[in-house]
């Protein structure tokens, strides 16, 4: 459950000649407009201005990249992320081994949930930079578990883990502890998460649906009610709670949850309605 990145990248300024004269002086003040705009957060009003010169101008000269770069920024932060990996990727193109470009390209296909795209963006600008921050690390590993790459993640997370305590972290390395097959370290990253944050669903669905893989029906059941009791709305919680109820043959009970994860979303549960619960499909 990755958080939300939204922020204004600082704009690369290009060490590139002057527009010139005539319509170019024109376009320099569009971009002035434009960058006071977007300093005052009006994305949408700075792209409609760097849309102008862009119109105008093309992308003839290397200037005109500059302002390129800027209206994937807008488009970026007025979430218009088909708009921005289009402008992002023209620049890259151009500009491959610029690392800002290649950040904010990451972060484009981190909120369009492309997990390959956003590692190998995310690499590049760790390699252009030469340098490696905590939060860097924790990113790359969260993208590594989610490729199934468990073990180079765990190396990741659990460097950073050895900085920071916090819950999210904690329970991305139960996850990873789990598919690695080590239950026991597992349980410990789980109930550490627990500690550090009660409030933290996801620590509680990861542990129910560990229970379930080992047919503990009845563990699994507090954990997600647990989950339930945090964020009654979770579809997932909902979901693996309808799972255990029908294994525990408490099939009414189960197909409401079913049903409800299925309303939300869920598709997941409709194998299950289909078996256990078939007059929904009738």
């Amino acid at each position: 459950m990755p958080k939300k990145y939204f922020l204004l990248i600082p704009v690369l300024w290009l060490a590139i000649s002057a527009f010139g004269q005539g319509d170019k002086e024109r376009w320099a003040k569009w971009e002035v407009d434009g960058d006071t705009l977007m300093n005052r957060r009006d994305f949408v009003g700075a792209a409609g201005l760097y849309n102008k010169i862009l119109g105008e101008s093309g992308l003839k000269e290397k200037a005109s990249f500059k302002i390129l770069y800027k209206r994937a920024i807008c488009y970026y932060s007025a979430e218009n992320f088909d708009l921005a990996l289009s402008d992002a990727t023209r620049f890259i193109t151009e500009f491959p081994e610029n690392a800002r470009a290649r950040l904010l390209r990451a972060l484009i296909y981190r909120h369009q949930g492309n997990v390959d795209d956003q590692l190998s963006d995310l690499t590049k600008y760790i390699e252009l930079r030469g340098e490696m921050t905590s939060d860097l690390m924790r990113w790359r590993g969260s993208l590594l578990a989610d490729k199934g790459e468990f073990a180079a993640a765990k190396k990741d997370l659990l460097t950073v883990a050895a900085e920071a305590d916090d819950a999210e972290l904690e329970a991305t390395l139960g996850l990873v502890y789990y598919s690695l097959n080590k239950k026991d370290s597992a349980l410990v990253r789980i109930n550490k998460a627990i500690v550090l944050d009660v409030n933290y669903p996801a620590s509680y669905i990861y542990a129910g649906s560990f229970c379930l893989q080992d047919e503990n029906y009845e563990l699994a059941l507090k954990y997600l009610n647990l989950a339930l009791r945090v964020d009654p709305g979770n579809k997932s919680a909902t979901f693996y709670k309808g799972v255990s109820l029908v294994e525990l043959n408490k099939i009414d009970e189960g197909c409401r949850c079913l049903r409800k994860a299925f309303a939300a979303g869920e598709d997941e549960a409709e194998g299950y309605l289909k078996e256990f619960c078939y007059e929904v499909f009738k």
